[in-house]
């Protein structure tokens, strides 16, 4: 392989005639859909307190919306478009977007719930790991950069598969409903410390 100037082994490059440039050897994935995303189409008009999802979600019944626990400062909430099934979210209650704006009872229970949640997952599905995380701020990635909230994703070995590369289709094996009932059912409740 030393001294070779033939592109590494993979998808065949795409054409290049009618672009600009030299071509490079790259093979291209488009994905139009995403610019929908990136241009912000589809996310609230109103993200103020009381008409944000984050807002208006602890206020429907626990069914309606999506919330598998309560706390006296904060709730978890399922992922209406999650990126694995289980796909969790932890909000204050209270309309709040920086995470060092949280109060001390709201930070210790945010914590305890994210704690609970990954012990709950991890009872409930038995997956190999999680990604835990706040997107804080429209340029970090938080789809609802106004409520601040936190991620908890189970994953399993092998589930980012091609199906959500190349088919633009993430296969979940479970109604989300199902997916409340079954972890609100077996919510481990932890003390704060």
């Amino acid at each position: 392989m030393s001294g070779s100037t033939e592109p590494p082994a993979g998808p065949p490059a795409e054409p290049a005639e009618g672009f600009a440039g030299e071509p490079d050897g790259f093979g291209r994935l488009w994905t139009p859909h995403r610019m929908a995303y990136i241009q912000g189409e589809h996310k609230p008009a109103d993200t103020e307190a009381g008409s944000c999802p984050f807002c208006r979600a602890p206020a429907r019944s626990d069914a309606d919306g999506l919330v598998v626990r309560r706390g006296e400062h904060v709730f978890a909430v399922l992922n209406l478009f999650p990126y694995n099934p289980g796909h969790l979210m932890v909000c204050p209650y209270r309309h709040v977007s920086a995470y060092v704006d949280l109060e001390p009872g709201e930070l210790a229970e945010f914590t305890a719930f994210t704690r609970a949640a990954v012990r709950t997952l991890s009872a409930a599905s038995s997956p190999a790991g999680f990604n835990l995380g706040i997107n804080q701020g429209d340029v970090a990635g938080a789809g609802i950069a106004a409520h601040l909230h936190q991620h908890v994703v189970p994953r399993w070995q092998g589930d980012a598969n091609f199906l959500p590369v190349v088919g633009r289709t993430k296969a979940l094996p479970e109604l989300l409903e199902d997916t409340r009932s079954r972890l609100a059912a077996a919510w481990v409740t932890d003390a704060v410390d």
